[in-house]
């Protein structure tokens, strides 16, 4: 029989709130040694995710759209609410502004293929498992599917 997501999932969810001071959730990241943690409303519904990718931002810096002068005037060649949401999340101090919102999830009945497709095909690595309110009761990483694929093949087992 496949294994499904909720075979694998770690059940202790941890979660911040889009208004967690950033420094909060950087701690919780760092004792936690986890890389990413969904972001939850008063209600307990997913809202978006906050990981080590979000984080990025604020030591790579951001850089300026590229635009031409012509006539005193700036034309952007790209769109600059782009540059505006990077902005936002340089200088962020809460989950919310720096975290991304929509967060991709999976179901606990889902396959790992299914799983792993996702993660592969969106360049994610990790999926809120929810619930059907919404919530999050659990999580799968890469690392996960890694350690069920070794487990198939009796890699690491004696």
């Amino acid at each position: 029989m496949p294994q499904t997501v909720a075979d694998l999932m770690t059940h202790e969810v941890l979660t911040v709130t889009p208004e967690t001071l950033l420094s909060k959730a950087i701690q919780i990241l760092v004792d936690r040694q986890v890389s990413g943690l969904p972001v939850v409303d008063a209600a307990g519904k997913l809202v978006g995710v906050i990981s080590e990718s979000d984080l990025m931002w604020r030591e790579k810096g951001i850089d300026m759209p590229p635009h031409i002068m012509f006539l005193d005037s700036v034309i952007y060649l790209e769109n600059p609410a782009k540059y505006d949401l990077e902005l936002h999340k340089v200088l962020g101090q809460t989950v919310g502004e720096v975290m991304t919102a929509h967060a991709i999830t999976i179901t606990a009945n889902a396959t790992l293929p299914a799983a792993a497709r996702v993660m592969h095909d969106k360049k994610i690595h990790r999926l809120p498992v929810i619930d059907s309110d919404n919530r999050p009761i659990g999580i799968i990483t890469q690392g996960d599917i890694v350690r069920a694929i070794a487990a198939q093949e009796g890699i690491g087992t004696k």
